[in-house]
């Protein structure tokens, strides 16, 4: 069974019976049916269906995020307009998915060459429970416009989102099999990775698990997409506009409880503005207010699990026993923890070589612009960055250095479906949204026509 808590209050909500053997096989069985009829339709045919989710997803948003605050505990407000965006990113592939994945005239020396893009089959999604709508959406949006068909398996603590999702695509009429949820603990997953059905798999989660995913699926020679998570830099130049730069980086870092893989998680910022830069870091924390996150008035829930809160606790701790400064945070009571900001933090600390998954900000100097870049480069994780300066040009410069799939200048550090997401170095590889996401699940196929 599958036990969802309220991380609030600590309630339990409901359990879930995990699926049998033959519940999987029938799943697999009803994926494998049902990608044969979904992939013949054509791709405006199947974005008809896709607009209709989106239009489900906004009529249910208060429904939707109520349940997502309950299981996972971020702010109603964020989980409402979690669902909002999923919404509005059904509606840009509807609009879209056509001309991403139109036939390609290439010149050559035959009668007529192209390239053309063609559904893979079932894909296997494993999910993580910090944005239990948006992970799988982003992932499920253009592949079933792509003409794939969806397995989902989620995080055992957001189990009734994971129905919910299977819900509200069986509600919009798509065919039986096209979304399916599977309620499967991590002993299941090889077999269902392995199974020959299945023809690709991605997978949003820890390094350990994207490492074991990746190898079951490179030993079934299959496509894997991995997003593993990051320690992502924030960098502040000395000509930076600190007050926007200080607001935009509490806020990047402590939404959702600090749990997100694109928050910025380490501050580095040039010395010669280091202190005015922490004086309103201080006072943006402070404007932090923590309770009930079904309240209005709350602007951080609490962390979705005691577990995640006993690891943050875990690095926090030991960042102090290296030497970092406390400046503000670390007081706990079960999954709620204040916003923690360290300084003096430096290579070698758990705050800075670790991903740190909750509302823990750690500021480190810098000398000059090549120090910034060296610091925000020696990090195993490469998903995003950030950098704050006046000189657009400069930023340009700086920006190609850093080893990241992303860099946001003079801005927050996000997802978003016109832009591609996904990371390099120990942050995972392939990549979601935009075009080049809608591409990673398909057959590049090339179509070499010459006369008889």
């Amino acid at each position: 069974m599958f036990t969802s808590i309220n991380p609030y209050t600590q309630k339990t909500l409901r359990t879930y019976r995990v699926d049998s053997a033959s519940a999987i096989e029938r799943k697999l069985r009803q994926a494998d049916r049902a990608f044969a009829d979904w992939s013949a339709l054509s791709i405006r045919e199947r974005a008809d269906y896709l607009r209709k989710v989106g239009q489900y997803l906004t009529d249910n948003n208060q429904r939707y995020g109520e349940l997502m605050t309950a299981e996972m505990g971020k702010t109603l407000r964020e989980a409402v307009s979690e669902v909002d965006k999923c919404a509005a990113t059904c509606a840009f592939y509807a609009d879209h998915a056509e001309a991403f994945l139109a036939d390609q005239l290439i010149d050559s020396d035959a009668q007529k060459s192209f390239v053309t893009y063609q559904p893979l089959g079932p894909v296997l999604a494993i999910m993580p429970w910090n944005f239990p709508f948006w992970q799988v959406m982003r992932f499920a949006i253009p592949g079933l416009i792509a003409g794939n068909v969806g397995l989902l398996k989620h995080a055992p603590n957001v189990s009734g989102c994971s129905l919910a999702i299977e819900e509200a695509f069986r509600e919009c009429g798509l065919p039986i099999g096209v979304f399916q949820s599977l309620l499967v603990d991590v002993p299941a997953v090889d077999g269902i990775v392995s199974d020959k059905r299945v023809k690709a798999v991605t997978l949003t989660g820890s390094g350990r698990a994207g490492s074991s995913v990746a190898s079951i699926a490179g030993r079934e020679i299959k496509k894997s997409v991995l997003e593993l998570g990051g320690s992502d830099a924030l960098i502040v130049l000395a000509d930076a506009d600190l007050d926007n730069a200080a607001e935009v980086a509490v806020k990047s870092r402590m939404q959702n409880a600090g749990q997100s893989c694109i928050a910025a998680k380490r501050f580095i910022v040039d010395k010669s503005v280091k202190k005015s830069f922490t004086e309103r870091l201080l006072y943006h924390i402070g404007q932090i207010k923590q309770g009930d996150p079904t309240d209005d008035a709350t602007t951080m829930g609490p962390m979705a699990r005691l577990d995640l809160a006993d690891a943050i606790e875990r690095q926090y701790q030991a960042t102090l026993a290296k030497g970092a400064k406390r400046l503000a945070g670390g007081e706990r009571d079960q999954c709620n923890i204040q916003p923690m900001l360290l300084d003096k933090v430096k290579p070698g600390m758990a705050a800075f070589d670790e991903e740190t998954f909750g509302p823990l900000a750690v500021l480190i100097e810098a000398n000059d612009e090549m120090d910034a870049i060296r610091l925000a480069n020696q990090s195993d994780f490469g998903l995003g960055s950030a950098i704050w300066t006046q000189d657009l040009d400069r930023a340009d410069r700086l920006a190609r250095r850093i080893q990241a799939g992303s860099v946001f200048v003079n801005g927050l550090m996000r997802s978003d479906a016109r832009i591609p997401f996904g990371g390099i170095k120990n942050s995972g590889f392939g990549r979601e949204l935009s075009e080049a996401g809608i591409k990673e699940f398909v057959n590049i196929k090339t179509i070499w026509v010459e006369k008889p």
